[in-house]
């Protein structure tokens, strides 16, 4: 099974400097042996140099492994040789990252290309190529070329990798919502818990266990606060990871002074930030609803029938309240 990632070891921001190879030297050999003295040119073509690839790798959840990584160089094409021999091609550097990796050129910001599939492979730095020999430039006129091409330089280049997390469930709410205690509660992740803003600094993930194990992906979206798509605060860090879920589980607790209005601002932060979050599916939870008595629920459920135009829940991540239905919903709505 993937791992848990947690906040400790959770890496989704990159620089590196990536350099190719060089293309060989074409060689200017000119063919001599025994009982031939003047020989036509022999002279074989360089390597090709060496490519920077990068790869997705579904078994990744983090540009952990890269952290420390902040020189790729990939090796050198050979020269070429006598008797038409080609160099050898310089040796490939991969760099496997994981699905939602963006590259971006780090001095003009321009996005390079987004990995999306497992074994998808991008060229970020291409390798020279190889010189050509002596003997593609002999003709009628020029029967013994002494020339021949030197390889191509390298590319280098500085990029940077972002990692938009790919989870089927993202979970959104202000600060204290109770997102990592029902992430703590309804997988095996070991999130911080704390009722401070932004405890939650980085994206924490968890695998759902539901029934025959089968399994979904639910990652805790550290808490908006309102002026994210500004990027105030934290926030447009926090929004490009809400990007990829298939469903948006807003968490909302039942003492909020206006559980509707809370949600229409939730809402207003992803418009503003990509109105095109708003095609995702859409689930509502009501959490620390244990504080709540039957009489105070039913009451509350008459109000929110009128206010709330997605479906809503009640739940209680504490008292372990309404978990089991929460996933059953959830998984419904990932397999329609």
């Amino acid at each position: 099974m993937r791992e848990i990632m947690t906040e400790g070891n959770f890496v989704d921001y990159v620089k590196m400097y990536v350099a190719s190879g060089k293309g060989g030297q074409g060689s200017a050999h000119l063919h001599r042996e025994k009982y031939i003295t003047k020989g036509g040119p022999d002279g074989g073509d360089g390597g090709r140099g060496g490519h920077v690839i990068i790869r997705g790798n579904s078994n990744l959840w983090t540009l952990l492994h890269l952290k420390f990584k902040k020189h790729v160089r990939a090796g050198h094409g050979d020269n070429g040789s006598k008797s038409r021999s080609t160099g050898a091609d310089g040796e490939d550097f991969y760099l496997d990252v994981p699905l939602g990796t963006v590259v971006r050129d780090t001095e003009t910001n321009t996005i390079l290309f987004e990995i999306t599939e497992h074994g998808e492979e991008k060229i970020v730095a291409e390798g020279g190529k190889g010189g050509l020999g002596n003997w593609h430039f002999k003709s009628s006129t020029n029967q013994t070329p002494r020339y021949a091409q030197p390889g191509m330089p390298m590319q280098e280049h500085y990029i940077t990798m972002e990692l938009k997390v790919l989870a089927d469930v993202g979970l959104v709410g202000f600060p204290n919502a109770g997102k990592s205690t029902l992430l703590s509660v309804i997988t095996s992740a070991k999130p911080k818990i704390a009722d401070y803003e932004f405890t939650t600094l980085k994206p924490n993930l968890g695998i759902v266990e539901y029934r025959d194990f089968q399994t979904f992906v639910m990652a805790d979206i550290p808490g908006i606060i309102e002026g994210a798509a500004e990027g105030k605060g934290l926030g447009h860090y926090f929004l490009r990871h809400i990007e990829r879920n298939s469903i948006l589980l807003f968490l909302i607790p039942a003492d909020a002074d206006d559980i509707a209005k809370q949600y229409e601002v939730l809402l207003d932060e992803l418009r503003r930030y990509n109105p095109e979050m708003l095609d995702k599916e859409r689930l509502i939870a009501i959490s620390k609803s244990d504080m709540l008595d039957s009489e105070l629920q039913s009451e509350l459920k008459q109000e929110l029938d009128k206010t709330l135009p997605i479906p809503y829940m009640f739940i209680s991540s504490v008292a372990q309240k309404g978990i089991t239905e929460l996933k059953d919903t959830l998984w419904k709505m990932l397999n329609v």
